[in-house]
């Protein structure tokens, strides 16, 4: 292997931010500055603050709500199709021919 082609170990790093908190830690540098830490940050600190401008959530909510509506209102396919078979079986089966013989022998079962 090779020698000297890692960095060198800072196992006491000291981490500083804008806001004046300071930790250690491990690092390839000896000392690191930062903008935000955990102590400042709005999403860590509970400070943060959502907006919704395109009112992505109430779009959802009322799609949602449509949506639920309009599903009481529809009938599954078995339903439809049950229907649609009664209908036709209602309906009168009209056999067209001319031949009197063919006429007698077609028997017709109702269900």
């Amino acid at each position: 292997m090779k020698t000297n082609t890692h960095p060198k170990y800072y196992p006491n790093c000291k981490v500083t931010c804008v806001c004046g908190n300071t930790f250690l830690t491990g690092s390839t540098e000896p000392e690191i500055k930062v903008e935000l830490c955990s102590a400042c940050h709005p999403f860590y600190t509970g400070k943060q603050k959502l907006v919704d401008s395109a009112r992505r959530v109430e779009k959802f909510t009322s799609k949602l709500k449509a949506r639920e509506t309009l599903s009481k209102d529809k009938k599954g396919k078995k339903v439809k199709r049950a229907a649609r078979a009664k209908v036709r079986a209602k309906k009168e089966v009209v056999v067209k021919t001319t031949d009197l013989k063919k006429i007698a022998q077609v028997k017709l079962s109702k269900k």
